[in-house]
């Protein structure tokens, strides 16, 4: 996977945001104890998401626990699951097979991280392959025919996409619900051609200079990998042609607590992503520095509705002060006409009575 499946944490509701890390601590901690410290090197917002589609309806009850990333603050995280365990074993699974494609897209030098990767990740393989040798024939299945179309530089760009697409709609095979099992294959199949092709334009420019397989340069005569006004507008309806696929499917399933996760990367988050690689915008401003910068935003917006909202409640308390200063010097006035009358009409009295005297 390749991280442009992502939520747009930085407009979620804190709630959901919260959510979302739980999930993603949860992954990460159910990687660790199936497969090590090494399977944590793998995770990311996709395996994540993947995780999420897998998931039931309500969330667990979250547990607490310190770890590398926090060992002073206790962080929420979802317990391991089945869900979980399935979306780690699959994700071992599909980062293991990419990191082998990348020791044969690079040469013994630039492929040398790539084989580090592999062999710390292999042991895990094994373990994942076992416990799932289904979804592991059918990886192997659609990357040795992504392998024979990239050997004959195929091209069609949708044959091409639509083995990773194959690839990645195998993962939904081990959910039990027939009708949830179908609306993932949906969702998974056509997520996995986004991906593919997001990836292939990410990939222009650099594929462009070393010569590799790009479908999509190939598709549009993109020779030195830029993109020209009517190719970019055709490419943009292809991306959004399958997020409406994903949407379709989507609205067929009811998610429970993880829809407005799912929903906002399928409505807004995939969008978002398709649109900066285009623009070529993607790499230049990492998502930590995206939160980053809502916060601040987040933060002036706060001082700033407290300013406005402390002197509002200053100016009331003093126009009430004032009103019953008022009231109270209105009040006195009135007490002391009151008693004048008084003494004035028993004067009065007093006087009428010594005349009739």
């Amino acid at each position: 996977m390749f991280g442009y499946v992502r939520p747009p944490l930085e407009i979620l509701p804190q709630e959901e945001a919260d959510r979302f890390r739980r999930a993603y601590c949860g992954l990460c901690h159910t990687l660790g104890e199936r497969y090590g410290p090494a399977a944590r090197m793998i995770l990311n917002y996709d395996f994540t998401y993947l995780a999420i589609l897998l998931s039931d309806p309500e969330e667990a009850a979250p547990c607490r626990r310190r770890c590398v990333s926090s060992p002073v603050r206790l962080r929420a995280y979802q317990p391991a699951t089945a869900a979980l365990e399935l979306a780690a074993d699959e994700s071992v699974i599909l980062a293991y097979w990419q990191l082998r494609d990348g020791v044969e897209d690079h040469g013994l030098w630039k492929g040398l991280g790539y084989r580090v990767s592999a062999a710390a990740l292999r042991g895990g393989y094994r373990k994942a392959a076992a416990a799932r040798p289904e979804f592991d024939g059918r990886v192997r299945e659609q990357l040795a025919a992504l392998s024979r179309l990239e050997g004959e530089c195929c091209p069609s760009m949708d044959q091409a996409a639509d083995t990773f697409a194959q690839l990645l709609a195998a993962a939904a095979a081990g959910v039990e619900d027939p009708v949830r099992r179908r609306v993932l294959e949906q969702m998974l199949y056509h997520l996995g051609r986004w991906v593919y092709l997001i990836d292939a334009a990410d990939d222009l420019q650099k594929d462009a200079v070393s010569g590799n397989y790009n479908p999509v340069a190939l598709r549009y005569g993109l020779r030195d990998g830029k993109w020209d006004e009517e190719s970019r507008r055709a490419f943009a309806r292809t991306l959004d042609h399958s997020i409406h696929m994903i949407a379709t499917a989507f609205e067929l399933w009811d998610f429970g607590v993880w829809r407005p996760l799912l929903e906002s990367t399928v409505y807004t988050g995939l969008f978002a992503v398709g649109w900066a690689v285009l623009e070529g915008t993607f790499h230049k401003m990492p998502p930590r520095e995206q939160r980053k910068k809502h916060k601040k935003a987040e933060v002036r917006r706060f001082s700033t509705v407290f300013v406005i909202t402390s002197t509002s409640m200053i100016w009331s308390l003093i126009s009430v002060i004032s009103l019953l200063r008022m009231i109270s010097l209105m009040h006195g006035k009135h007490s002391v006409v009151a008693r004048s009358s008084t003494v004035s009409f028993s004067s009065l009295c007093g006087r009428c009575a010594s005349s009739s005297t």
